[in-house]
């Protein structure tokens, strides 16, 4: 309330008066403190007064000095009005009023323990109706829920409640099933793709989808996001027609294996086109889907999702989901004393948290690596010199500065049972710090600095890389690009670039992305020879073939020093026992709709 914030102020501007003792002040001075008239300021202090929080001795005159003797500490009313501002969802209010708390960590460490008990399953009871309702916890800022727009994991996630695709993958990654879609049908060249749509399917604002609103999808991709995520799968759509509402005709110019992957994956998601047509520019923010969830609004940084009754496979259990983006505090809230969100991903527990928790280790797993910008001229431009640093970049290290049962020594974009590696091998024993120097040397290193760029979420891995190249005399400076940005020109300033990829069932789609990419930063004879590799493996049926050929790239590029691995973290998910109906996505998220508790 606003009674108590300006308590807080006095506080403030009396920082060095201890609770119990007293401090002169004229009324002018205090009306001015609390940016208000004479009159309203005595209506102030005498309401602080019958709250107790201090204690008012006026004196007549304006030029009189009061006595003010403050009561109440400033921390435990800090502390409730933080919470009155989590119970009206404004949580940017409240984590702004923890931190403004600079002196007393106390204070940040209270609000902290309470706000994690606020996450986690609960119920509200209406007369006979309950309203079961998850509050879930994401360390990640909500940028956009547009499919054409997004680039983080969290928003990927999100994007999965709200929206769905022609097709799906399997539980085990391994299998494309019939989703929006209930059958498709292909011509014997490959190119040309039929799909048949279901009847009936509802978009959250009432319209029943059409073929019209899958041609349109595709098109905006193609305009809103021309480069972006698997952009070279759209830009292969030679032209769509709709002969009528719930059929669609794709033909491709070229033949692509891995066209289906790409329709089930979120990038793919229908959308609704007079929603995007009637809210330009707004849909970033206020999509509109077919999914299990429909966007209930946001505010002060947490997004509300309820249900959508009509959905096609069937209602959610649950009737809303409340994500609360914390990116300010995630270090403490994943303090395993703190663990009541009853669903949380990607995080270290102790042996004890660990005990009362279900932790399930996904199969899919982000794997970070370095390619180099062959086209700089600089000291990367000599083979010798990246295989030094390459044998500088000591992984042993890395893994004892990264820690944690998740994390291992990356060798391949692919598991060792499936590497042309054989099964469990690691890279040879580290090359000491003076035969690395001795290597340097030999091959023209004169201590130059090199540019290492990568995005601002992969700023403590390049800080890693920094130290440990240091240590055998390889000056490294770090430049972070925007995301959004990173696939742009300004990365091919840089020496070379710091990034990851996600394994997982859209691996082969990832690394054809990976590859276009890098393309962009080769030699033209081997710009042109990969190109010719990547065409040959989208045109291939047999998905053993393909996984030999990519190999076979990744082997070329890992032998140039073109490609130089660093390390692979495996995804975990820890959940409560009063959790049932748990169901993964690859990315060791938990899917919403099927999720209920005890």
């Amino acid at each position: 309330m606003k009674i108590r914030r300006h308590y807080l102020t006095l506080r403030r501007a009396y920082a060095h008066v201890q609770e119990g003792a007293s401090v002169e002040a004229t009324t002018q001075e205090l009306a001015e403190l609390l940016a208000c008239t004479h009159r309203n300021m005595v209506m102030l202090l005498q309401r602080m007064q019958q709250e107790e929080w201090l204690q008012w001795q006026p004196k007549r005159g304006r030029g009189n000095r009061s006595l003010l003797t403050f009561i109440a500490g400033a921390d435990a009313l800090m502390l409730q009005e933080a919470q009155e501002l989590v119970h009206k969802q404004d949580l940017q209010g409240a984590l702004a009023i923890v931190q403004s708390a600079q002196q007393s960590a106390s204070v940040q460490v209270r609000f902290q323990q309470w706000l994690a008990g606020q996450f986690g399953f609960h119920s509200e009871v209406q007369g006979n109706r309950r309203t079961d309702i998850l509050r879930f916890p994401l360390p990640q800022t909500i940028h956009s829920l547009d499919p054409a727009a997004i680039h983080y994991t969290g928003e990927s996630h999100l994007v999965n409640q709200l929206f769905d695709g022609l097709v799906r993958m399997d539980a085990k990654g391994e299998s494309i099933l019939p989703h929006l879609a209930h059958a498709w049908e292909v011509d014997e060249s490959r190119t040309l793709w039929t799909f048949y749509l279901r009847k009936g399917v509802l978009f959250h604002n009432g319209r029943e989808l059409s073929s019209s609103d899958v041609k349109y999808s595709l098109e905006r991709l193609r305009e809103l996001a021309p480069s972006g995520l698997h952009g070279w799968v759209y830009a292969g759509i030679a032209s769509m027609e709709t002969p009528d509402d719930t059929t669609i005709r794709i033909r491709l110019a070229e033949r692509n294996e891995v066209f289906l992957s790409f329709l089930a994956t979120n990038r793919a998601s229908i959308v609704p086109q007079d929603a995007c047509d009637a809210e330009t520019g707004q849909f970033l923010e206020n999509p509109v889907g077919t999914g299990p969830f429909k966007l209930a609004g946001h505010e002060q940084g947490v997004w509300v999702l309820e249900a959508f009754a009509p959905y096609f496979q069937g209602r959610a259990f649950l009737d809303r989901v409340e994500i609360w983006t914390l990116e300010e505090v995630e270090d403490r809230l994943m303090a395993p004393e703190l663990a009541s969100f009853q669903l949380m991903h990607n995080v270290r527990m102790s042996e004890t948290a660990s005990e009362q928790w279900q932790q399930v280790r996904q199969s899919g797993m982000t794997c970070k690596f370095i390619t180099v910008n062959e086209l700089k001229h600089g000291p990367l431009a000599n083979p010798s010199i990246r295989e030094a640093i390459d044998l500088a970049i000591n992984r042993e290290r890395l893994l004892e500065l990264l820690s944690g049962d998740v994390i291992e020594e990356g060798i391949s974009f692919w598991l060792h049972q499936e590497s042309a590696t054989p099964d469990g091998m690691k890279q040879s024993d580290p090359t000491s710090v003076a035969e690395i120097r001795v290597l340097l040397a030999e091959a023209g290193y004169n201590g130059e600095k090199l540019v290492l760029a990568t995005i601002p979420q992969y700023e403590s891995d390049a800080a890693l890389i920094k130290q440990v190249c240091a240590a055998a005399g390889v000056a490294i400076e770090i430049r972070l690009i925007a995301a959004e940005e990173f696939k742009g020109k300004s990365r091919l300033e840089a020496d070379f670039l710091l990034f990851a990829i996600m394994l997982d069932e859209h691996r082969e789609l990832r690394l054809v992305d990976l590859y276009k990419s890098m393309q962009q930063h080769m030699l033209p004879a081997i710009y042109r020879a990969l190109g010719d590799q990547l065409q040959s493996i989208l045109s291939e049926a047999d998905p053993q073939q393909r996984k030999a050929l990519f190999l076979q790239i990744e082997e070329e590029l890992k032998r140039a020093h073109s490609l130089i691995f660093l390390y692979r973290k495996h995804l975990k998910t820890a959940f409560h026992p009063s959790v049932r109906g748990i169901s993964l996505e690859s990315l060791g998220w938990v899917r919403f709709r099927d999720i209920w508790f005890t």
